[in-house]
């Protein structure tokens, strides 16, 4: 079945801000647009505490440019942030609770002690992954700092746009592949995207371990991400160790691509493949077609996927 509408999906980098615009089907979702604007320099300064836009006005100007060049009469956008704008954590809680309100309530109350900034600044949500034999709901949830958050929203809606809905990167490139990872009974995906590195595990397509790193003054391949993959594989080791993923999948910029398969092979001991969005999107007439700049919009696209 066609979407009833197209969905536009927007990434907030550091260097600038992206947007996709999607349509198709759910199956084979279609890129009919992308755009991209540069930021003016020192327009943001990621921070996980801290407002992030120290321009506001070129922040504006910016995302109302890129979000016009799609020529998309809808002002709803779906909004990804760099992962270290907010925090992902993965832990269970006991499903007794009557409403989202309060499961968010007993979230918080649980995180207390784990949350980087004033719990009375804290936003949280969550998503149900799973429920596990004992009753427990296995939760992936996202916090972040109000002032953050809420800095972002107020700005986008300057622009004239509604941000139907704001997360992270990872979050939105875990979207683009998610059947491909359901497939699988156990399986590592290690991603180096917009600078960040993480590195997840998945049983039938659900995260059971996530660690998400800002590595945005290295490459892909340098030494420091090759020590990051192997402490994380250590940590989930040692929790896990009844685990033994052999499937191993991995997402980096399609020029480092060949030597991070190489540098993530010795780290894991198992054979990695890679994942493109070359091969679940279809690319329309005004959009790339090919890997090399498709991967640009990976976010965007993510975030277009999930509709608005």
């Amino acid at each position: 079945m066609l979407f009833a509408s197209k969905h536009s999906g927007m990434e907030i980098g550091l260097n600038g801000v992206t947007c996709a615009l999607t349509g198709g089907s759910a199956t084979a979702p279609r890129v009919r647009q992308v755009s991209h604007v540069a930021w003016q320099p020192e327009t943001i300064t990621l921070s996980l505490r801290e407002p992030n836009i120290r321009n506001a006005d070129a922040f504006v100007t910016a995302v109302r440019s890129a979000h016009e060049q799609l020529q998309c009469r809808s002002k709803m956008v779906a909004v990804s942030l760099p992962d270290g704008a907010s925090r992902i954590i993965l832990f269970d809680l006991d499903g007794r609770f009557k409403s989202r309100s309060e499961a968010v309530d007993l979230i918080r109350w649980k995180l207390k002690k784990n949350i980087p900034f004033d719990p009375a600044d804290t936003m949280v949500d969550y998503q149900q992954l799973t429920v596990r034999e004992n009753g427990d709901l296995a939760l992936m949830v996202a916090i972040a700092s109000r002032a953050v958050i809420t800095q972002y929203e107020d700005l986008i809606a300057a622009a004239g746009l509604v941000p139907s809905r704001i997360d992270c990167n990872s979050l939105n490139i875990f979207r683009l592949f998610d059947k491909r990872l359901s497939l699988q009974q156990e399986s590592i995906l290690v991603s180096f995207y917009a600078g960040t590195l993480t590195v997840t595990m998945f049983v039938e397509g659900i995260p059971e371990f996530f660690r998400s790193k800002d590595l945005s003054g290295c490459g892909a391949t340098d030494s420091r991400v090759y020590r990051e993959i192997s402490s994380s594989l250590l940590v989930y080791r040692e929790r896990f160790p009844e685990r033994q993923p052999h499937t191993l999948f991995c997402i980096a910029p399609p020029d480092v691509m060949e030597d991070f398969l190489v540098m993530t092979a010795e780290a894991t001991g198992l054979s990695p493949l890679p994942l493109e969005i070359k091969g679940v999107v279809v690319p329309g007439n005004q959009a790339p077609g090919d890997q090399k700049r498709l991967f640009f919009w990976s976010a965007a696209i993510g975030a277009a996927k999930g509709g608005n």
